[in-house]
């Protein structure tokens, strides 16, 4: 008994309409893409803030269904893409102009090193170990964490180390502390 011979082949072969559909689909979705979001300006592509990882995965998410739905016209892929860009750049201009929404919305730096001494209740929030100071501080070239003033958490997730001569009058950290 062949248990593994199935006469119905279509989940392998389908013919070459669906093929070519979704190669058409790709190919059209790729270049709307890549034109939006250049048109759409820096902000888009630049290091992703929450609202920009929100707008990729939905893109991205959406992009990756409409490759193989044959029920999906390229017509509403361009619609779907374009007013998921234009929402982006709404938002982006929206949130330029609003402090409110900024700081409800945004993740500022965090202090989690401060003249010698680890800030614990920061460095636990963000999930940091104190390995993970000693290692920002070697990226930076440094021994030790002697020489360090202080170390930021970034809304980007990396580290920025400053050392004491760096740190001069501490203007771009007081908001911080």
């Amino acid at each position: 008994m062949d248990v593994f011979i199935d006469p119905d082949i279509t989940y392998l072969w389908n013919g070459h309409e669906p093929v070519l559909r979704a190669l058409f689909i790709a190919i059209a979705g790729y270049v709307t893409l890549l034109v939006l979001l250049r048109l759409s300006g820096q902000r888009t592509l630049a290091q992703m803030s929450a609202m920009d990882l929100v707008i990729t995965v939905t893109i991205g998410s959406a992009f990756g269904r409409v490759i193989t739905a044959r029920e999906v016209a390229l017509v509403e892929v361009i619609a779907a893409f374009g007013a998921l860009v234009l929402l982006q750049m709404l938002v982006a201009q929206i949130w330029g102009r609003t402090r409110r929404l900024r700081r409800a919305v945004a993740v500022w730096p965090t202090l989690v090193f401060y003249e010698g001494e680890p800030i614990p209740e920061a460095m636990a929030r963000h999930h940091l170990l104190e390995d993970d100071l000693y290692t920002a501080a070697r990226q930076q070239g440094m021994g030790s964490l002697e020489s360090v003033q202080a170390v930021l958490f970034e809304a980007n997730g990396g580290l920025t180390v400053l050392s004491k001569s760096q740190y001069g009058d501490g203007s771009a950290v007081d908001s911080l502390r």
